[in-house]
């Protein structure tokens, strides 16, 4: 009956495990890292409101990769392979800076 139990509960997990992503969806996800990892991103709002008057904000995001001056063509090529276990299938679309 033990055994039972343990073969149901392997299936279950088995059932749950994370596919990994296509190809295409590590370029698209790793691309956006790779990019985080060229420039800081930077944002800016300003608004204005019938009830709250005028406003403003601005948020500036800086990546592990870009802190330690990682290249961003490694760290596309890293995060695919890492990702799907195979090198990239084309290569990243950065920014132009």
């Amino acid at each position: 009956m033990r055994w039972v139990c343990f073969a149901l509960f392997s299936l279950f997990l088995a059932g749950c495990a994370k596919t990994p992503p296509t190809p295409e969806e590590a370029a698209e996800t790793c691309e956006k890292r790779a990019q985080a990892a060229q420039a800081p991103e930077v944002g800016v709002t300003i608004g204005a409101s019938s009830s709250d008057g005028p406003f403003a904000s601005a948020s500036i995001g800086l990546s592990a990769d870009l802190l330690r001056g990682r290249d961003p063509i490694e760290v596309y090529q890293s995060c695919v392979i890492n990702l799907t276990g195979q090198l990239p299938i084309r290569p990243p679309r950065l920014r132009a800076l």
